[in-house]
């Protein structure tokens, strides 16, 4: 598990690190340095004009090691002090002395802003590295770093953030800054994210790196009161091989309950690819029970889906009537985890079903869509249904504004809080959709996803998403959290290796089930050829991962 930590944290452990277990605050700064001159290397390899822009911190020391070793390696290096040298302490003193003498390409102390004008060339780089302000930084920031992001935009030079782009503070969790922030193409930090790295929309597009880099920190020392986790750590429970004597009776079987078709409509799809996304996540076997007047749609979609007709209401919706208890034990029987949800309705007869078979059954359920606003109106019940099984709730913003009794913006406001509170509260496991979709657990735990894109904002997603946990669910029982955690972050995924080969407009859900395969063999940790330096990639793909397609590095 990959924990997210507080500035305060991340400075507790650097302190820890150093005082108990040995290890030289500057031997962390010239590891730093290492990873960020590795990193320029690997994701700019045609830049050979570069310019590092460094305050007088820490951040700075590691923006100047990396000056150093970048100048050291034959590229044309011009390191720009946002300050006087005399004003160095430390590390970053050390990492001064280290660069100057000899000097490392070219050097220069800007004292006050009207200096900036004066370099005007060095925004004529093929990369610039902002190493001005890290995570001890807190907001507003002024003086000579403003000064130098005005300066910057006389560049299109792309940026290189280390640490954080200079006027995020660490522990921010808003998707966006309404104060000034540099822009960033690619960011690295080190030893663990802070909450902008998983939260922030830290770089000018979606798909644009955001790495963190190990650099000799041990885990011991890597503490976090925040109960947070990055969701992408869950891929390696997918990513073990199946032994070779397995057979569909040990993968779970998969019951998806939902649908409508009558003379007013209806919405088959949304079963279809339910039961689609758990087919291809896995899942041994999979049944769709729905309304027979939708029943041979449904099965239309894949030879291998099993189905099951349900007794119809006038309307084309699930009647109550399927709760007679031989129909019950017939059409549930042999089934490891249920979906319910999509596209189901809300007419009375299906309202009553619904809350009849979830009171009826105790296999794990993942529950989404009308089942999840028939709950909202039932709290008593939804806090009965959980006890004893294992209840994963899928909502989008609106449908966790149901759910929790308050607007749609006030659960965008305070995400973390309302979803952790929630999951808690209720004993269910919480999958609150959206940018940076977070799984809450029973327990307190939250997990941040990172994988997924703006064409995922389409009509299908939410309904292939759910099929997904379920799938998952069914093979992995006994590691449920993962499990959930794990789906998520491949339907994400997926979708991002969909849209390269797409655009944002013209993605389908359906789009993404061909990435499956790909997503999951992703390697979100990465070792660049001929170095040791290691990269766990947060957003963003690397080029050299299974699951990307060979193509030329950006420039």
């Amino acid at each position: 598990m990959m924990q997210v930590l507080f500035a305060a944290e991340m400075q507790e452990c650097d302190r820890a690190t150093t005082e108990r277990f040995g290890i030289p605050s500057l031997e962390l700064m010239r590891n730093a340095s290492t990873a960020v001159a590795a990193f320029v290397r690997m994701q700019f390899p045609r830049a050979r004009r570069i310019t590092v822009l460094c305050g007088r911190g820490n951040n700075g020391g590691d923006g100047m090691m990396a000056a150093r070793l970048l100048a050291a390696s034959g590229l044309d290096v011009t390191t720009l002090l946002l300050g006087a040298p005399a004003g160095l302490k430390g590390d970053a003193a050390q990492a001064w002395l280290e660069l100057t003498s000899p000097a490392h390409g070219i050097i220069h102390a800007v004292n006050a802003p009207e200096e900036l004008a004066r370099h005007n060339g060095a925004l004529e780089a093929d990369l610039i590295v902002d190493a001005v302000l890290g995570t001890g930084f807190k907001p507003p920031m002024k003086g000579l770093a403003l000064a130098a992001l005005a300066w910057l935009k006389g560049s299109v030079a792309p940026i290189l953030a280390v640490d954080l782009p200079s006027g995020w503070a660490a522990d921010e969790t808003a998707a966006a800054l309404t104060t000034p922030v540099f822009p960033a193409d690619a960011v690295i930090t080190f030893t663990a994210p802070k909450p902008a790295h998983v939260f922030g929309q830290l770089t000018r597009r979606w798909d644009q790196p955001v790495v963190v880099t190990p650099i000799g920190s041990p885990d011991a020392a890597v503490v976090s009161a925040l109960g947070l986790s990055w969701a992408g750590s869950a891929l390696s429970l997918v990513q073990a091989p199946r032994a070779a004597s397995a057979n569909k009776g040990n993968f779970g079987h998969v019951l998806v309950v939902g649908g409508s078709l009558g003379s007013s409509g209806g919405k088959s799809g949304a079963p279809s690819m339910t039961a689609l996304g758990a087919l291809r996540a896995g899942a041994g076997l999979v049944t769709a029970a729905v309304p027979a007047p939708a029943l041979a749609l449904v099965a239309s979609v894949a030879t291998e889906l099993m189905t099951w007709p349900l007794i119809a209401t006038a309307s084309g919706q699930i009647s109550a009537d399927n709760l007679a208890p031989e129909l019950v034990s017939a059409f549930t029987e042999g089934k490891t985890v249920m979906a319910m949800g999509p596209g189901l309705g809300q007419c009375a007869e299906t309202i009553k079903f619904t809350t009849g078979l979830l009171s009826a059954t105790k296999m794990p359920a993942v529950i989404d869509a009308d089942a999840l606003n028939i709950l909202a109106s039932k709290p008593v019940l939804l806090a009965k249904l959980a006890k004893g099984r294992t209840l994963v709730l899928t909502p989008h913003p609106g449908e966790m504004a149901r759910l929790a009794g308050v607007t749609t913006a006030e659960i965008q406001a305070n995400r973390l809080e309302i979803a952790r509170d929630f999951a808690h509260r209720n004993a269910v496991t919480l999958v609150l959709k959206g940018a940076r979709t977070l799984i809450a657990h029973p327990d307190g735990r939250v997990a941040v996803n990172t994988t997924g894109n703006p064409g995922m904002a389409k009509g299908g997603s939410g309904d292939l998403l759910t099929g997904m946990v379920a799938g998952l669910l069914a093979q992995y029982p006994r590691e449920a959290a993962l499990a959930v955690e794990a789906a998520v972050y491949l339907h994400g995924l997926a979708a991002d290796l969909a849209v390269r080969e797409a655009d944002e407009h013209t993605l389908l859900a359906t789009d993404s089930l061909a990435q499956l395969s790909r997503a999951f063999r992703h390697r979100p940790l990465t070792f660049p050829t001929g170095g040791q330096n290691r990269y766990v990639w947060y957003q963003g793909l690397p080029t050299n991962s299974p699951a990307v397609a060979s193509r030329e590095a950006p420039e």
